[in-house]
């Protein structure tokens, strides 16, 4: 991949001057780390990585030039979050939860040459997310949940050389998506499910040398995509000045209308022809009535967020045969029928979160053969019944988060064949709905913290046991897992999350041999000999977990892992002990290796 391999440090010498003539105590605070990093003053390097942060630190050294956090739980970057680092080069955040990155966010890092983002939550980009990196050369937003791209979003980056974007959730690329990425020649787009480039989708690539776009949904790849991306004008550019509804705004360059926050009463009508993102969020529309976008049969991406909207009347989808992103979020919605989205056919993304809904919507969905992502997030829903997603056969991630949900209902999930992504988090589940799992081949990431579990059962999770890569059992008040809770569950799984629960004892899970992740922090493990084979296991990981003694007082704060002495005493220690004899040399080999990495 292309991309910065190393930087200069000559930038670093003079602040470092600055601060010696400043005195011992300016140097001093200038090379203070957090507890929780590991610094390397004469490399500015600082490695704070597995270490459960909900945060940055703050007491970073300034002169840091490298830092790494993967593996923590930032879950969000605020505005200006690295402003106390402004010789930065290189920034990694994978594997750290992702899900909003705030405009601003790296203002002040305009020496950063590297920033990876890879395997995290985001599903979108606020349009000044990605301000102030002037000089980044390499941007890594692999394996995100990344859904949409407005223009705009890589406006900032005119520096940038390698842009991957591969194993994300893309359907549509609009035009002047990579606007401003004058220097970007290396663009990976592979592995989403991109069915439709417009026209001008690649605009503003004139240095691109290799578009990566395997394992797509596409037919074809449009000519004049390609010949905007080689600096050529395609087809439609020099299309004549369009009407514009008042008090709105429509930019022909990216055929992007917007009347956000104007006050509005009334869907306004007038827009051009050839609009592909409509953006009406923040006004106040009770109902959207039928045929309301009249001539828009462009339109691919239509926000109607935050309008107190109560009713969508049969029809008034009429005629958006290319819409492919439908926002109707924070909104007084209690229901949805068929009719009212036909004429959406292409529709892939339906947001519904923070509305009214009791149900899913289940016959709604059959209007929408091609939906790809539900999202009904903070709504009323107590039950999935069999039938609730009879409509949705080519679902594939479905968001359920802080609904109200008891039960779901065997065959509830079974026509969602496709379903990749199942979020049935901050519900009121007493246990994990196992029968409903079952015909769900193709499960990968299962969210079920916040339930009040309390016990897992032999087999809980075997109808996705081949599939099944991520589970998600935090903060579930579990007290109790069965020795067989885990059984199916094999080398597929990658990252297990108990934390915060009320464990005493947990059995070891040999099964999970590939494991790259297991939480166990914030629970009060109880480490007697009833807790030596977890023990055993958890010393033949190469990971950090988290599991630490809370009785008996005398192993209070020993790390389960490392509490050896704790176990010395426990009938078959010395069993184990005799077995690593002179005969078993490879092992002996890998255990010092293994305890320098713990």
């Amino acid at each position: 991949m292309e991309g910065p391999q190393s930087s200069t440090h000559v930038p670093s010498v003079l602040p470092l001057l600055l601060l010696l003539l400043l005195g011992p105590a300016s140097y001093a605070v200038a090379q203070r780390c957090p507890q929780t990093c590991i610094c390397d003053n004469s490399r500015r390097h600082v490695a704070c990585r597995h270490q459960n942060l909900t945060e940055v630190p703050n007491t970073i050294p300034e002169l840091t030039q490298e830092l790494d956090l993967q593996g923590n739980m930032l879950k969000v970057i605020p505005p200006e979050a690295f402003q106390d680092l402004p010789y930065l080069t290189h920034l990694d955040l994978r594997h750290c939860r992702v899900e909003l990155v705030a405009e601003g966010a790296f203002r002040g890092l305009g020496r950063l040459l590297l920033l990876n983002l890879a395997s995290n939550r985001l599903s979108t980009l606020p349009q000044e997310a990605l301000d102030g990196l002037r000089s980044l050369r390499r941007l890594e937003l692999e394996g995100n949940m990344l859904e949409e791209l407005r223009p705009g979003t890589f406006g900032a980056l005119g520096a940038l050389v390698t842009l991957n974007l591969a194993h994300n959730a893309l359907v549509y690329l609009p035009a002047m998506a990579f606007q401003g990425l004058l220097r970007t020649r290396w663009l990976r787009l592979s592995h989403n499910a991109l069915s439709v480039l417009a026209p001008e989708a690649l605009a503003g690539l004139p240095a691109l040398r290799r578009l990566s776009l395997q394992h797509n949904e596409l037919q074809a790849l449009p000519g004049a995509a390609l010949s905007q991306a080689r600096g050529r004008p395609g087809n439609g550019e020099d299309a004549a000045a369009a009407p514009c509804p008042h008090a709105c705004a429509c930019v022909s360059e990216t055929r992007h209308s917007s009347c956000e926050g104007r006050g509005l009463q009334a869907v306004p009508r007038g827009f051009p022809n050839d609009t592909q993102l409509l953006d009406l969020r923040r006004n106040l529309f009770p109902s959207v009535p039928r045929a309301a976008f009249p001539g828009l049969g462009h339109l691919v991406s239509l926000h109607l967020q935050h309008c107190g909207i109560a009713e969508l009347e049969p029809g008034a989808l009429a005629g958006l045969d290319r819409l492919i992103y439908l926002y109707l979020s924070d909104n007084q919605l209690s229901g949805l029928s068929a009719a009212a989205l036909e004429g959406a056919p292409r529709l892939g993304y339906l947001y519904l979160e923070h509305n009214r809904f009791p149900q899913v919507p289940g016959t709604a969905l059959r209007a929408l053969p091609s939906l790809f992502s539900l999202h009904l997030q903070d709504n009323a829903v107590d039950h999935l019944a069999p039938g609730a997603l009879a409509g949705a056969r080519a679902l594939r991630f479905l968001y359920l988060s802080g609904n109200r949900l008891t039960q779901v209902s065997p065959g509830a999930l079974g026509p969602a064949r496709e379903l990749e992504k199942l979020y049935l988090d901050q519900n009121q589940l007493r246990e994990v709905p196992t029968q409903a799992l079952e015909g769900l081949p193709a499960l990968l990431e299962l969210q079920l913290s916040g339930n009040p579990l309390r016990a897992l059962q032999d087999g809980a999770f075997q109808p996705v046991g081949r599939s099944l890569q991520h589970l998600f059992l935090n903060s579930s008040g579990l007290e109790q897992i069965s020795p067989r809770a885990f059984s199916g569950l094999g080398p597929g799984l990658q990252s297990l999350h108990l934390q915060k629960n009320q464990l005493q004892a947990l059995p070891a899970l040999p099964s999970l041999s590939q494991l790259e992740l297991i939480d166990l922090s914030g629970n009060p493990f109880h480490c007697d000999c009833q807790l030596l084979p977890l023990h055993r296991w958890l010393t033949g990981l190469n990971l950090r977990v988290g599991a630490t003694c809370a009785t008996p007082p005398s192993a209070r704060g020993q790390r389960v892992k490392a509490a050896a002495a704790v176990f010395e005493p426990c009938p078959g220690w010395t069993a184990r002990k005799a077995k690593q004899t002179p005969a078993s040399r490879p092992s002996a080999r890998r255990n010092p290796i293994k305890r320098r990495h713990q």
